[in-house]
């Protein structure tokens, strides 16, 4: 459970599955990756990424050395059990994308996470970008750096939706960059709308920087609706 650290047996598994997947993925992606200098040895911070391709969190965690535990929609879960051997083994945290109550758990869950002094991951945007560019971010980002105080770290993700485009079952090789910024600390409080808004703006900003995509003020979740999409 994401409420209690992951059981011996399973961190031993974990560490064992990267052993493997870690020269898979650099022989499959050839990744260039900076700012790696930036994610503390220990203690928590929130890694805050775009999200290109259902790859994005999977790839992080098995790129750098410490475990990141990501959110992830309940189909990645459910879907294939491959991906969902792979999200449970690393304590990943399942949310109701269409739940509101879910959210809430989902944030409560990883803000004990983060005061236990581990890494978490999220995609602000909330879903993959349909088209490539960086999409307006969702609040919850911006409540777990302030109910926490815990440092964000933007990280800006490339060419990932080459390594498993949208409808593909099988990866492909393709060269990806991560570029991970300097720490973010943020003051406000975490139960004003305004501040929670005001403090995803900025985190969106500096990815926005990191990654070079055009900015859409507008949630991803939305046009992919409009245009019928998942």
């Amino acid at each position: 459970m994401a409420d209690r650290p992951i059981n011996q047996e399973s961190l031993l598994l974990y560490q064992v599955v990267k052993f493997a997947a870690a020269p898979l993925a650099h022989a499959m992606c050839r990744p260039h990756i900076s700012g790696a200098a930036h994610v503390p040895r220990s203690g928590p911070a929130i890694l805050a990424a775009n999200h290109l391709s259902m790859l994005d969190s999977f790839l992080l965690p098995a790129l750098l050395p410490r475990h990141v535990t990501f959110t992830a929609k309940n189909e990645y879960f459910s879907g294939n059990p491959v991906s969902g051997f792979f999200m449970k083994l690393g304590g990943s945290l399942p949310i109701d994308r269409e739940s509101a109550h879910a959210a809430q758990t989902m944030l409560d869950e990883a803000a004990a996470l983060l005061e236990r002094g581990e890494l978490f991951g999220i995609h602000p945007e909330g879903t993959r970008s349909p088209d490539g560019r960086l999409y307006r971010g969702k609040v919850g980002v911006a409540w777990l750096a302030l109910k926490t105080g815990a440092p964000v770290l933007p990280v800006a993700l490339s060419g990932t939706e080459k390594v498993l485009p949208v409808g593909a079952s099988v990866p492909r090789p393709a060269k990806i960059g991560i570029a991970i910024g300097q720490p973010m600390r943020f003051t406000g409080d975490h139960t004003k709308a305004q501040d929670r808004r005001r403090v995803t703006d900025e985190i969106m900003a500096a990815i926005q920087k990191l990654s070079g995509q055009e900015y859409v003020p507008v949630y991803a979740a939305s046009v992919k609706a409009s245009n019928g999409s998942n």
